[in-house]
């Protein structure tokens, strides 16, 4: 019993003093993506969260300029983080999928709001009793957001949108009114049946100065697959010769993991000339 009792003090002791001694070869720092910076916006009336990606070796006294990609739906707990990371994986020199680019995330304070027009439907109205100011929204980014942008970072001329979902219909939105606010229109799921599918009765402005669209969606059921589908056609009649136009089905992913692999496609396909 002794020798039982005098091998656990010993076993215990040396657990203890190994403890001790891993302890003291660790050290903590912090670890961060990007940054969080608020700006205040007159057109909105509100404080606006951005989340701010840069490249690792981004540097304001470098004479070096960045594409930048603007993330709808990019706060903390949305996109921001899988999507910077997709960035990064595909500007690594021995992948060489898409240059390195800052990505700005905007985060969101009411997406139904900001991410719709005004809907003739009264299911519409019901559902989202806060809807219908994509207009102002669009005035934010235009007027406020990409200013200020390329006012505090080292940008080059080259812009991308990212939307999914209502974002998806908010990136459509642009496209068809203001298609020179982005070179690069990244559509994923869109809801285009917003105010009974009727956006896709518009007809776009022309968009000469639009470099690359890709479209696309997954599993989601027939209105979804189908507009998104006649969004891709539609562009087709008016697609221009310098715009590259895209579309992918992806039959193995539904409405909640389509944007991921569906990002990563689009900078394949996107940049891909760019890259030979």
């Amino acid at each position: 019993m002794r020798q039982t009792i005098l091998s656990l003090i010993i076993l215990l002791t040396v657990q203890i003093t190994y403890s001790q001694e891993v302890s003291e070869k660790i050290s903590e720092t912090e670890f961060s993506i990007g940054k969080t910076i608020k700006i205040k916006s007159e057109l909105l009336n509100e404080i606006r969260d951005l989340n701010i990606y840069l490249p690792i070796n981004y540097s304001k006294n470098s004479l070096k300029t960045y594409p930048v990609i603007y993330l709808l739906d990019g706060s903390k707990d949305e996109d921001f983080v899988h999507i910077s990371g997709i960035v990064q994986f595909g500007s690594f020199p021995w992948i060489n999928m898409i240059p390195e680019s800052i990505v700005v995330g905007i985060g969101n304070v009411d997406r139904k709001r900001d991410f719709t027009y005004p809907s003739q439907s009264k299911l519409d109205q019901k559902e989202f009793p806060t809807s219908g100011k994509s207009e102002k929204f669009i005035s934010f980014i235009e007027k406020e957001l990409q200013p200020f942008i390329d006012s505090e970072y080292r940008t080059s001329e080259m812009k991308t949108i990212i939307g999914q979902s209502l974002g998806g219909l908010l990136a459509t939105e642009i496209l068809f009114k203001k298609p020179e606010l982005f070179d690069n229109y990244i559509i994923v799921s869109p809801s285009l049946w917003w105010n009974d599918e009727k956006l896709l009765d518009k007809n776009p402005k022309k968009y000469n100065a639009v470099k690359s669209i890709y479209i696309a969606g997954g599993k989601e059921g027939e209105v979804m697959e189908r507009t998104a589908k006649e969004l891709y056609n539609k562009l087709k009649k008016t697609k221009k010769m310098n715009t590259n136009l895209f579309y992918n089905f992806l039959e193995n992913k539904t409405h909640g993991d389509a944007l991921h692999i569906a990002v990563y496609n689009a900078f394949e396909v996107m940049f891909k000339q760019k890259k030979e």
